[in-house]
Parts: C-alpha cells; structure tokens; sequence
C-alpha cells in the first residue's frame, strides 16, 4: 500500500513529465482503456455462460431421452 507521501510524490512527477494540461486527457484515456477491457471481460465470461448453459441443455435432452 502506497503512503501518502508516495502518492503524493508520483503526483508529482507525472506533473512534471506530462504537464497539467496533458494529465486530464491522459486519465480520460485510461478511463475509456479501463473500461473497455472491464466489458470485454464481461462478454467473455457470457459467452462461456451462454456455451456451458447450451451443453448443459443438451445433457439434459439426452438424460431424459
């Protein structure tokens, strides 16, 4: 866990790499990143839902067959 002089430190040093006209637009980019890759995620994982209920269907079909 980062202490708050840590924090304030990395702060610091984006400012000073990025400048502070650079860093809305930098967290704006890691927003949509971040999201995108949470839904991407979120698909995947219903998709091997949607997969494992359909064989799940189908061994229900040939068990009561």
């Amino acid at each position: 866990m980062l202490s708050h002089w840590e924090i304030g430190l990395v702060i610091i040093v984006a400012i000073l790499l990025f400048g502070a006209k650079r860093l809305p637009e930098i967290g704006r980019a890691l927003g949509k990143a971040i999201k995108e890759f949470k839904k991407a995620g979120k698909d995947i994982k219903s998709d091997i839902e949607e997969v494992t209920g359909e064989e799940k269907d189908e061994e229900k079909k040939v068990d009561e067959g």
